[in-house]
């Protein structure tokens, strides 16, 4: 859910981040002598801020003996969500100091195996080609919401029509069957002996061997049966391992193609029902980082045509 920054806080008076931080230590250890070791306090000042702390809130956090404390029901949730607030202040202050005044940071956002198969590659030398952009890279897992999202830049899969978003497309799926050169020795490679192959599936693409074949109007009849890979990525590593026959985008694909780590076991491409984009926010328009990015995703895109051309594909 998108924060309004905007709408005035109901709760005005809280505790201190130092009060906090003692309660925090106090129940990790479960002991008021070793958090004061551990902040430099005296035992008596962790007492007295956790006791003003369970004063403000109205609620016993610690049940206390003689010899030994230990968290109450409330003081086990608060535990919890304190330990998350103090991360999150944690972060920020570091992401804030880590960077200049002079620099700027860009927000990517990009499936997981388009990210490290594509992006990342793409992306080699833009640091050192701009200096005062840093890159924060979130690998997203499921579909992409803009609402929900804090972004300057996301690398997409689909058709193109995100909220809120302008998209630019990089270019059609289009996929192949690959496979460990090895796996194919001692096979007839066809068609029609489907059975003699172990055709590797991902999960949220059952039917997309049934729509290799249907385009290239082979019918086939009965049931795959093979390993089902959640990503790509995995379903990649399968095939270089021998586990059978890949059916992934080419481009996500091409370094193990050339460097012949991987073969299409058909010699044919075939077009998936979406495309990759790149899209950014339509609010904010095209930044100079986000300008960038794009000008810099464009050259690659141009060596990337031309790889694709080397490997014999007319697509």
């Amino acid at each position: 859910m998108k924060t309004d920054t905007n709408k005035p806080l109901a709760f005005r008076r809280y505790p201190s981040t130092t009060a906090l931080q003692c309660f925090e230590t106090a129940a990790r250890h479960l002991s008021f002598t070793n958090a004061a070791q551990e902040m430099h306090m005296t035992q008596s000042a962790i007492s007295k801020q956790v006791a003003q702390l369970e004063e403000m809130l109205n609620l016993s956090l610690f049940y206390r003996t003689p010899h030994r404390i230990s968290l109450t029901p409330a003081g086990k949730a608060y535990y919890l969500e304190v330990l998350e607030i103090l991360k999150h202040i944690e972060v920020a202050t570091t992401n804030l100091m880590s960077h200049s005044s002079n620099t700027e940071l860009l927000k990517i956002v990009s499936h997981p195996t388009f990210c490290a198969r594509w992006l990342i590659p793409a992306l080699s030398g833009f640091s050192q080609e701009y200096p005062l952009i840093n890159l924060d890279i979130k690998e997203l897992v499921g579909p992409f919401f803009s609402e929900d999202q804090n972004v300057d830049i996301a690398f997409l899969y689909g058709d193109g029509m995100w909220s809120n978003m302008e998209a630019i497309k990089l270019f059609d799926e289009y996929c192949v069957a690959v496979c460990q050169p090895q796996y194919l020795q001692d096979k007839t490679l066809s068609t029609e002996c489907l059975n003699d192959y172990v055709l590797l599936q991902i999960s949220s693409r059952l039917s997309a061997w049934y729509e290799y074949f249907k385009q290239q109007d082979i019918s086939v009849d009965g049931t795959f049966v093979g390993p089902r890979f959640e990503t790509f990525h995995a379903c990649i590593s399968a095939a270089l391992l021998g586990y059978g026959i890949a059916l992934v985008p080419l481009r996500l694909v091409e370094p193990e193609l050339q460097s012949g780590a991987l073969v299409m076991a058909w010699d044919y491409a075939a077009k998936g029902r979406g495309g990759y984009y790149v899209t950014y926010p339509v609010s904010s328009g095209q930044s100079h980082k986000v300008k960038a990015v794009l000008e810099w995703i464009t050259a690659y895109l141009a060596i990337s045509d031309e790889r694709e051309k080397a490997l014999g594909l007319v697509l």
